[in-house]
């Protein structure tokens, strides 16, 4: 993925020195090099974490509060912290975005979104009570049922294949893991 201007480093993380991009010795691509200290700063994927919250036959959605695609449609997700695992993450965004407590399942989507330079990853999750506490960045937490969702108003791609698989496992009585490239 190339990065726009506005996107790439510019200056040295470990001294403050202006940043040349070149391609370093046994390497392969461009990449931000300081002239002052020789560290090279590698630009990677941020990883997007979320879960598949289920009670009986629906499924938890929220209502985004933030942009982009405020007003929409979401499962509970965001970005993977410094310090926590993909599970920890998405319990806690979970969490955090619609006050539900879950038991957390298995990894469920694998999804590249290398336009963006994303990562996103889905657990399945059973929630352990229908109550609801939204936080700031939800407007609304739901349940569905798969005949209640409101496909047009999903925020994200990556939401709307990672619903679509989980419905189409759930009726199959077999659910694996799903990876796809979103582009």
């Amino acid at each position: 993925m190339l990065l726009s201007e506005r996107e790439r480093i510019r200056h040295c993380r470990a001294c403050g020195t202006l940043v040349a991009y070149q391609v370093p010795a046994d390497d392969n691509r461009e990449r931000a090099v300081c002239p002052a200290c020789a560290t090279i700063h590698y630009e990677n994927p941020l990883n997007v974490v979320g879960t598949v919250p289920v009670w009986g036959e629906q499924v938890l959605l929220c209502r985004r509060a933030i942009e982009p695609r405020r007003g929409f449609w979401t499962l509970p997700a965001g970005f993977l912290e410094l310090g926590e695992s993909t599970a920890e993450g998405a319990v806690r965004e979970t969490v955090e975005e619609a006050g539900a407590q879950i038991e957390l399942g298995a990894l469920f989507a694998v999804l590249d979104v290398a336009r963006v330079g994303q990562l996103h990853l889905f657990y399945l999750a059973t929630m352990t009570s229908p109550a609801l506490d939204p936080g700031s960045e939800t407007l609304e937490a739901r349940l569905f049922s798969e005949d209640e969702i409101p496909w047009d108003e999903i925020a994200f791609r990556t939401v709307r294949e990672t619903l679509r698989h989980f419905f189409e496992d759930r009726r199959r009585g077999d659910f694996r893991v799903h990876q796809a490239e979103i582009g």
